[in-house]
Parts: structure tokens; C-alpha cells; sequence
């Protein structure tokens, strides 16, 4: 399997915010707009079920883990693509058996700042929160996409305590 990028694929956490130049990653995604939160796992089991397979049939192999990306801050409802990041970029577009459409997409080059969160997806949101500070005490300003990388794969008998989860969110250019 071709590895992440720099900063992608880092194999220690990040404990604390970096700030890092990204490169443009092609990527296979579901893409939804207005999507119910609530329904998130349903999102999320249907896409990552199925896509490696999907995606191996048409040659092109994922390069590192499952992720979410989000076009807005979700509320009650989410504008968002779920997928993996991949070898080569995919043409035209796949049907999963879910029933959700996959088309190629990218992650975006640019500036970023990230950090990882160690532990069960119900502290995401808390982690957001002291990593959004993070980034404005540090005079850095985040734009959108914001995305989050699914490092350790869940599986019905691991401790959530040992899932780790790499926050990421595109940074405003620096002038000069």
C-alpha cells in the first residue's frame, strides 16, 4: 500500500496542535449535503462497508485510513463526503450496495493545522473545541474544510479508550 503524504500517516499522535503545509490527496467519497447527524453511523457503515471493495475492482487502493470531511459546521444536519484517500484518482462514479453513489474527490493542499484525539468518538467533540482554541490563540485563522481521519479501524471488541481519530482543518494563507 503507496503511504500518506506528509503531514497524513503520521505514526506517533500529534499531543499537541501543528501547523503544517498539506499536499492536494485524490480521494473516493459519498457525498452528502443536509445529511441528518443523527444518522451518522448508518452514513459511515454503508460507505466504509463496501468502498475498499468497490475500489479494488477498478484497481485504485486506498492510502491510508477512512475519513470524514466537512464543508460546514454540523448542527442537527451535516454538509460532508465520507471515503478514503487514494493511489490515483477515480473516474466517473461507483454504487455501492448501501445504495450511496461514490464519485472522486480531493483532500485540499494548503496550509493546515491538526492534532490527534486518543480515545471514543463521544470525546470528539470536546477535543474540536480545545483544538479550535488552540488554533486562535495561535493567531492562525481556520477556514473550511475541516476533516477527521479514522487512524485506528473500530471493531466490536477493542477498547474505545485506544481509538485514535487525526483532526485536521484548512488554515487561512500567511501573506508574504
Amino acid at each position: 500500500m503507496t503511504s500518506m503524504p506528509h503531514p497524513y500517516g503520521a505514526a506517533e499522535p500529534a499531543t499537541e496542535c501543528r501547523i503544517e503545509q498539506a499536499p492536494e490527496v485524490p480521494t473516493a467519497v459519498v457525498v452528502q449535503k443536509d445529511f441528518p447527524m443523527y444518522e451518522m453511523p448508518s452514513l459511515m457503515d454503508g460507505a466504509f462497508a463496501h468502498l475498499e471493495e468497490a475500489l479494488a475492482e477498478q484497481g485504485i487502493h486506498p492510502i491510508g485510513p477512512a475519513f470524514a470531511l466537512h464543508h460546514r459546521a454540523p448542527v442537527a444536519t451535516a454538509d460532508l463526503e465520507v471515503g478514503f484517500p487514494i493511489d490515483r484518482p477515480l473516474e466517473g462514479t461507483l454504487e455501492l450496495p448501501s445504495g450511496y453513489e461514490v464519485t472522486g474527490s480531493t483532500l485540499p493542499a494548503g496550509r493546515v493545522g491538526w492534532i490527534s484525539h486518543v480515545g471514543g468518538y463521544g470525546g470528539l467533540a470536546e477535543k474540536w473545541g480545545a483544538f479550535t482554541e488552540e488554533i486562535g490563540e495561535s493567531e492562525e485563522q481556520m477556514t473550511y474544510p475541516f476533516w477527521e481521519f479514522y487512524v485506528t479501524e473500530p471493531h466490536p471488541d477493542m477498547n474505545p479508550a485506544h481509538l485514535r481519530t487525526d483532526l485536521f482543518t484548512l488554515l487561512e494563507p500567511r501573506e508574504g
